[in-house]
Parts: C-alpha cells; structure tokens; sequence
C-alpha cells in the first residue's frame, strides 16, 4: 500500500474538493464518526495508507488550538492518533477521500471514518 504524504495527501483532497456524490454521501462528515450500519463498503476503494510500519504508533494527539479527537475542527495530523492509525480512501462514484481507522475499545471493535479536508491537513 502507498504510504501518503502530506503533499500527497493535500493534493488528493484538494483534488476532490468540490463534492461528492450519493453513494458517498452517508459518510461526508468532517469529523470522525461511526461508518454507517449498512455502508456498501464496494463504494470505497483503499488508495494509500497514513500508517508508518510501527508496531506501536504513538496515542499522542495533535490538538494546538483546544479541539478534541471527535471535533470537526481537529487537525488531520499524520504522525498523532488517529491518522496514524488509518488508512485512505476514496469513492469509486466520484473520488471523494476519506480516512478510515478501525477503533478498538474495551468491548467493541469500530470503524470510523472522516472526511479528508485538505485545510486541516497539517505537518
């Protein structure tokens, strides 16, 4: 899988900027959240990754103006959790990206999902 870099990254999502379309729609959120139940996954194909090969990526977060990891504000920061974490995607309708981390709590496995804006795309 192709490691992405912010360049990279950046172009793809500015790329795409413009919108999306139905097949992509459920998932156009800024924020991370939960994939929908239901998602075509088929709508998506996996075009790179955000992941560095560690065995134990750091759970440092990058919040420098307060926003939490939930926030539709926070940094798309590549070496900080979650993005360490996830891979990229694109639709197979119209190419919007989006991240994608599967998220693994006490009791449950999920996947997440945001949106790639390139504006929030830091080094």
């Amino acid at each position: 899988m192709v490691q992405m870099t912010v360049a990279a990254l950046k172009a793809l999502a500015q790329a795409q900027a413009g919108g999306g379309c139905e097949r992509c729609a459920p998932l156009a959120h800024p924020g991370w959240e939960a994939m929908p139940a239901g998602f075509a996954e088929r709508d998506l194909r996996q075009v790179g990754t955000l992941r560095d090969g560690s065995d134990e990526p750091t759970w440092e977060e990058h919040h420098p103006t307060g926003t939490r990891t939930w926030s539709p504000e926070a940094p798309i920061a590549l070496r900080f959790h979650p993005c360490n974490r996830s891979d990229v995607w694109v639709c197979v309708g119209c190419g919007r990206p989006f991240l994608r981390y599967t998220e693994f709590g006490g009791y449950y496995v999920e996947q997440r999902v945001r949106l790639l804006d390139a504006a929030l795309i830091v080094d």
